[in-house]
């Protein structure tokens, strides 16, 4: 494991014990004929379960804790005790026998491990409440072929599908792997990359320890970012950052020949730690006024910024809206399109948007057959 990320780990670690949350749960664990109160920061939750199922039981929600490690068929419903199930905790670390997964319509988060070392998985299918999936949450799932992403855009951490066919796959078609607006990896990248109109996030470790990566330039759509995204990348000499909002953890962790660096002039934060171990001495130009970015939250003792040049360019960063019908994010809307949109409503395997918002044509909040047949109107107008 990359040590950067044994850090990150170490921590939650260290956190989910001071919280007295289990980082995992054995097989029969609870028998459901205790409860007991625990406190999570400020909000309580006791311990439940329903069948095969463990779970942490808060006010408003339910988030599944664990399940019999034996089980292979797992469905996970959408509600327990009247309430939704939004939530898979971190670590769960017990469906490893888990050979078919039905996720809840409820769902918004995948915590980080959650089905990490699944080797029985083959495939899986996101429901369309889902926002967020954490770090490795299914790493090493070494048969994960088929990855059924909902139509609109799901934030992604480090490593999510790491060692996965899936990825592998993906990796072939293009390097730079773009999921409805998320770049959820681009660590075989090579060369300048440009990431196309219409993305919106970087996933976390993204590009981390590229070596072969010597630039990278972000559309103004591309407002966040996870942590350590260019953790490692030694040949990284430039990054256009235009409209990102956090410099997170690490971002340029041993990126020493970094020497041009363009952030938004809406960024409100830079991590104490973003450029830990970077010996560089960069020009950061800053889209804003020099008040704005001494209003930026920073360490101002940190080295690196000190020994950069700052140049101040207000009316510099623009911004790129994405092309009406431009679903597979190329600058255009064309055939290509058409057909790829028809590939998806049609649920071909692997197919995926690069920005699917760009073919909802007519605003409704989903793809259907009645953007199809804007986007076709549009093509032949």
């Amino acid at each position: 494991m990359n040590q950067r990320l044994i850090k990150v780990t170490a921590f939650l670690a260290a956190a989910m014990i001071t919280a007295a949350v289990p980082l995992t749960v054995q097989k029969n664990a609870w028998d459901g004929s205790t409860i007991t109160a625990y406190a999570d920061g400020e909000e309580e939750f006791t311990e439940g379960s329903s069948g095969s199922l463990q779970y942490f039981k808060y006010s408003d929600r339910i988030e599944i804790a664990g399940i019999d490690m034996s089980e292979t068929t797992i469905t996970i419903p959408s509600e327990i005790e009247g309430l939704p199930v939004t939530r898979i905790a971190d670590n769960v670390g017990t469906f490893c026998a888990v050979e078919t997964l039905k996720l809840p319509d409820s769902l918004k988060q995948i915590g980080a491990y959650a089905f990490s070392w699944c080797s029985n998985l083959k495939s899986v299918t996101l429901p369309d409440s889902l926002e967020r999936i954490d770090f490795q949450a299914f790493e090493q799932c070494s048969a994960l072929e088929s990855v059924t992403f909902p139509p609109h855009f799901v934030e992604t951490s480090s490593y999510t599908f790491a060692e996965t066919p899936w990825l592998e796959a993906q990796r072939k078609n293009d390097p730079l792997v773009i999921v409805n607006g998320c770049v959820v990896d681009a660590r075989t990248c090579k060369g300048d990359v440009t990431l196309p109109a219409g993305t919106k996030f970087i996933a976390g470790s993204a590009f981390a320890n590229n070596t072969a990566v010597t630039s990278v330039t972000c559309p103004a759509s591309v407002t966040g970012m996870g942590d350590n995204v260019f953790t490692g990348c030694e040949n990284l000499t430039a990054a256009d950052l235009k409209g990102v909002t956090y410099i997170g953890y690490e971002t340029f962790y041993n990126c020493n020949k970094v020497k041009d660096i363009r952030l938004s002039g809406k960024l409100t934060e830079i991590n104490t730690l973003a450029f830990e171990e970077n010996s560089a001495t960069a020009t950061i130009t800053f889209y804003g006024t020099e008040d704005a970015w001494n209003q930026v939250e920073k360490d101002p003792d940190d080295p690196f910024i000190k020994r950069a040049a700052i140049v101040f360019d207000p009316n510099g960063g623009g911004s790129d809206d994405p092309v009406p019908g431009d679903i597979n994010a190329d600058g255009q809307c064309n055939h290509e399109d058409a057909v790829l949109l028809f590939d998806w409503l049609l649920a071909k395997p692997d197919v995926t948007l690069a920005n699917w918002e760009a073919g909802d044509i007519d605003g409704s909040g989903t793809l259907n057959a009645v953007d199809l047949s804007l986007l076709k109107q549009m093509l032949l107008a």
